[in-house]
Formats: C-alpha cells, sequence, structure tokens
C-alpha cells in the first residue's frame, strides 16, 4: 500500500503525506529562525549574567517534551510496526536520559561539581553525546524507510528490547563522562572552552546536517508530515549546537542561552505538532461518531418504518410487542391490541388503480395514527391493507372505544368505493382484544382465521395476535365496517352497539 492510501487510513504522521500548509508553516519557522540565528551569531560571545534556574528549568522541559514524544511515537510503532519508529522513539529517549545526567551533573546546582560528576569535563562530554546520539539515530531512522518487523517478532518485545538498549547506551556513555572522563580529550577549563572542544563540536554539528541531508533524501515521496518537521528539528539542533557550542566562548554567555532555547523548541516541535494532531484526530473522531450516532438512528428508523405510510412496520410491531407483553406478564398491567383491516380493498385496488390504493393506505393510516397518540401505543402496518396498534395501560373495553372512533373517522374520509359490499366508501373492520383475553384464548383446532395454523401455547405474544385476529375475522365474517371484541372471558362480543356504531344492522 503506498504512503498516501496507507497514511489516509491511519492518520499516523509517519505515514500522513505533509500538505501544503504544514510545508509553508515548517518553511516559515525554518526562515524566521534562520534570520535570528544570523543576528545571535554575530553577538553570541557577549557575557550574560549566571542564572541558576535556568538550566534545570530548560532541561526538565526538554526532559518531559522528549519523554512524552517518545511514548507517543511507541504507540504509533506499536500499530505501524515500523522500525523507523522504534529508532526515532529511541532516538528521544535517549535524548530525555542523557539530559537527566546532564542535569545532575551541571556544576553549580545540586552541588559544587555535580551530583554526577568526575570532574569539569563530564558535563561537556554529556552534552556532546547527547547531542551526537540523537541525529544518528535519526540518520538510521531516515535509512530504514518504511521497513516492519518481522510477523514473528513482537512489537511488545521488540519496544523493551529498544528501551532497554537505549538505556543501557545512556548509562555506559554517562559512565564513559564520569569514571572514564581521564581517557577523554580536555574541552573545559572553569565555563571556557580549551582548543579540543571546536573539533568534537564541529563533528557533532556535522552529524547533525548529515541527519537533516539523509531526511531531505528519504524514500518513499512525499515526505510525510513527521518528517517534515524533523527537519525543522534537525536545523534548530544546527543553530542550538553553532549558538552553544560553536560560536561562543563558555557557559553564560549570549550563545550559550540562546543555544539552549533553541534545543528546547526542537525538542517541542515533534511533540507538538503530534498532540495537534491527535486533537485533531480526536475532533474528527467526535464528529464522526455523532454522524454514524445519527445515522444509526436514521436507520433504525428506516428500518422500522413502513416506506409507504410512514408508520411503524411489523417488525418494529413485534419488538414493541414483545417487549410490552413480558412487562405486562411481570406487572400484570392492562395490554390491549387492535388489529384493523380495510375492507375490500383488493377490489378498490383493481377498480381505481394502485396509486389510489396507496393514497388510500396513506389516509387510512393517518386516521390511526392521530388516534393512537397515548404514551406507549404503537401504530404500524402489519401487512397489506392491514394495521395494528398495540396500546399497553389499557383494558379491552377502553381499546374498543379507540376502534370505534377509528372506524367512524375513517368513514368520515368519505373515499369513495363502489365496488365495496359493506358501503358506498372505504370502510374499516377491527379486532380488539386485550392480554386477558390472550391468557384465555386458545387456537381453533380447524376452521376460521385460525386454518393451518399450529396450537399456540399461551402466555406468548403470539397468542394476543390470534386472540384479535379472531376477533377481527368475526368482525369481517359479520358483515365488516364494525369492531368485534374478544371478552376477558374470552368470549366475542358482537353486540348491537357495536353494529349501530358501524352503522350497520
Amino acid at each position: 500500500m503506498s504512503r498516501e492510501g496507507l497514511g489516509e487510513q491511519t492518520g499516523y504522521l509517519s505515514t500522513l503525506p505533509a500538505g501544503r500548509s504544514e510545508r509553508r508553516a515548517a518553511l516559515a519557522f525554518v526562515l524566521v529562525s534562520t534570520a535570528a540565528f544570523l543576528m545571535l551569531a554575530a553577538i553570541a560571545t557577549r557575557p550574560m549574567a549566571p542564572m541558576p534556574a535556568f538550566i534545570p528549568a530548560y532541561q526538565t522541559a526538554l526532559i518531559l517534551n522528549d519523554l512524552i514524544t517518545a511514548a507517543f511515537l511507541l504507540n504509533q510503532f506499536n500499530a505501524l510496526k515500523t522500525r523507523g519508529l522504534l529508532l526515532l522513539a529511541s532516538g528521544y529517549l535517549f535524548t530525555a536520559t542523557l539530559a537527566v545526567t546532564h542535569l545532575l551533573s551541571f556544576p553549580g546546582l545540586l552541588s559544587a561539581n555535580g551530583l554526577v560528576s568526575s570532574g569539569p569535563q563530564t558535563t561537556a562530554w554529556l552534552y556532546m553525546f547527547w547531542h551526537a546520539g540523537f541525529p544518528i539515530l535519526v540518520i538510521v531512522y531516515a535509512l530504514s524507510g518504511d521497513r516492519r518487523i518481522g510477523e514473528e517478532t513482537s512489537p511488545g518485545a521488540a519496544m523493551v528490547l529498544a528501551v532497554a538498549l537505549t538505556l543501557g547506551a545512556a548509562a555506559a556513555l554517562t559512565l564513559l563522562a564520569t569514571i572514564g572522563a581521564g581517557a577523554l580529550p580536555a574541552m573545559m577549563r572553569g565555563d571556557h572552552y580549551l582548543t579540543s572542544e571546536p573539533i568534537v563540536i564541529a563533528i557533532v554539528w556535522l552529524l547533525s546536517l548529515l541527519s537533516l541531508l539523509a531526511l531531505l533524501l528519504r524514500r518513499p515521496r512525499p515526505h510525510s508530515v513527521l518528517d517534515l518537521w524533523l527537519m525543522v528539528v534537525a536545523t534548530a539542533w544546527l543553530f542550538d549546537i553553532a549558538l552553544s557550542g560553536g560560536l561562543n566562548a563558555g557557559r553564560f554567555d549570549l550563545g550559550f542561552y540562546a543555544g539552549r532555547i533553541y534545543g528546547l523548541m526542537a525538542a517541542s516541535f515533534v511533540l507538538l505538532v503530534l498532540m495537534t494532531h491527535h486533537g485533531v484526530l480526536y475532533a474528527r473522531l467526535i464528529v464522526a461518531h455523532e454522524l454514524e450516532r445519527r445515522l444509526a438512528a436514521e436507520l433504525r428508523r428506516i428500518s422500522n418504518t413502513d416506506a409507504l405510510t410512514g408508520v411503524a412496520n411489523r417488525r418494529a410491531f413485534e419488538q414493541a410487542l414483545d417487549s410490552e407483553w413480558r412487562r405486562t406478564l411481570r406487572y400484570k398491567t392492562p395490554l390491549s391490541l387492535l388489529m384493523i383491516d380495510v375492507d375490500y380493498f383488493k377490489r378498490y385496488n383493481d377498480s381505481c388503480g394502485h396509486i389510489a390504493g396507496d393514497e388510500c393506505l396513506r389516509q387510512v393510516a393517518g386516521v390511526i395514527v392521530h388516534n393512537a397518540r397515548r404514551a406507549g401505543e404503537v401504530a404500524a402496518r402489519y401487512g397489506g391493507e392491514e394495521f395494528a396498534i398495540l396500546a399497553p395501560h389499557i383494558g379491552a373495553e377502553e381499546a374498543k372505544q379507540l376502534a370505534d372512533r377509528i372506524c367512524e373517522q375513517v368513514r368520515k374520509l368519505n373515499i369513495p368505493h363502489a365496488a365495496s359490499a359493506a358501503a358506498d366508501h372505504v370502510t374499516v373492520s377491527i379486532g380488539v382484544a386485550g392480554a386477558a383475553a390472550a391468557m384465555r384464548f386458545e387456537p381453533d383446532a380447524g376452521g376460521g382465521a385460525n386454518d393451518n395454523r399450529a396450537p399456540i401455547a399461551p402466555p406468548s405474544p403470539a397468542t394476543l395476535v390470534a386472540s384479535a385476529d379472531k376477533a377481527l375475522y368475526a368482525a369481517k365474517t359479520a358483515g365488516r365496517n364494525r369492531v368485534c371484541m374478544m371478552s376477558d372471558s374470552g368470549e366475542l362480543d358482537t353486540t348491537a352497539e357495536s353494529a349501530a356504531r358501524s352503522g350497520v344492522g
């Protein structure tokens, strides 16, 4: 996979190609830093007053920056498993570790000669090791490309080994600068440099220059965001080393302070970019999560809604029925079901056409929804021209009143239906059953609405449907355009009142 493709999928700085805005920002910083460096270089030897708090404050910030950056890079290595990221993380860990020993060895801070010191050369050599080790690891990072560790190698084991080797190397160099300081060339007399110091500092400076060149020539192209800001870091290190070790005269002059400020900025660049990028990714994640939530809600709505009428579909109805039935069984609350059928709808479709049929169903659905407005009530298209209303917390008698209102309001729609044998307009038949009746209901062995049905073992939500379905069948058998209720005793109620309300008889 190309770096562009991988970057788009992962969003990691090591794989995300640098865009025009990043390149412009990096170039702007390099130009401003170069201008500042040129101005400072001419006055780098100007003496300044010693500030004892500067070194601990500066190096503490630097150590924290490098440790956090190393943690970020190790996290990216754990995901991408590229060797370069592990080497780069080791570089930041190396600088943080040597910055600690450099701070402990600095004369006059924690003790007259430093806590970790064997003489005036220890601090200077720790600085050189610190500023030479990081560019060497950057060069190796640049040469490693995007090669990954072997499949047989665990990322965790690789990180543990890299951390151990890095700490071991830092410890060995610390020992060399302390116990073995006598074998190293002297570079300091008091706070001033000796003639051997410029040679060592030139080697260290050239290593930083080589790391910059290695990053510029790194493949594949285009450069990633991480590579781009590492170039800025390498540039800042060049200015740091030049001001604080090459162009100045010793400790506590202008170059000493200015170079270390460059060093702190260099330590901060990649961390700031990593944190900013992670912040952007987090913001995008929140937006994506909200979009996903809305899409999921919309998908749920679509999957639970009948496309033609806009009421709940059978899937949503069955889910609601199952939930309400369990609540009824547990808390002994009333539950009623209305099964509604548009009378002679096939004849209506045949005579008026399917477009008119669809409009007829929408109008009937509108009446049903208008009447099923109490909390918890679910109006659904059960199938074809059949609708259902699930009415929790009301008994069968109150549900029958609701059914009578629906019958009346459908008649008042005055939708002409010349092919109907029940009336000259569209009408509905409704079967009503409550949970109490459903508990007593036993499906017929054969005949009627229950032909070819397997026996239902109550209590189950299917029992309530079968009970209301039997009442609907009775209403249709009695002449349609009416309400029939299954009483709590399990008997069908087809009273004259119901027929009168329906305009029949």
